[in-house]
């Protein structure tokens, strides 16, 4: 069993950066990909980045590279995203998941329902 703990949301100016930090439980964390989405209101929850298991592979949305980073400390059990010029366009909730069985290659192409474990989000408001 997995439970994930999102946190290190708020409000911002454009231009601005946050770090995000997704608090992991369970001792096999380690052994699993884990992906940071985000859904807009009104918008469809789409695939921000994810990291392997062990923080050697990572893939970002083509519209977010250079802007997002991800990386993981697994002795802490902690993913995190550092965001950077953040723009208006980024105001969201934010999620990070994972699943036993879904790379985190496959996490861009993969519904994200069929992730089976999620936090509860951290909300990022931008303002301009």
């Amino acid at each position: 069993q997995v439970q994930l703990v999102e946190s290190g949301g708020g409000v911002v100016q454009a231009g601005g950066s946050l770090r995000l930090s997704c608090a992991a439980s369970g001792r096999t964390f380690s052994r699993y990909d884990v992906g940071w989405f985000r859904q807009a209101p009104g918008k469809e929850r789409e695939l921000v980045a994810a990291i392997d298991q062990s923080g050697g592979s990572t893939y970002y949305a083509d519209s977010l590279k250079g802007r997002f980073t991800i990386s993981r400390d697994n002795v802490k059990n902690i993913i995190y995203l550092q965001v950077n010029s953040l723009k208006p366009d980024d105001t969201a909730t934010y999620y990070c998941a994972s699943d036993s069985k879904i790379t985190a290659q496959q996490m861009g192409v993969a519904p994200w329902g069929a992730l089976h474990y999620w936090g509860q989000g951290t909300q990022v408001t931008v303002s301009s």
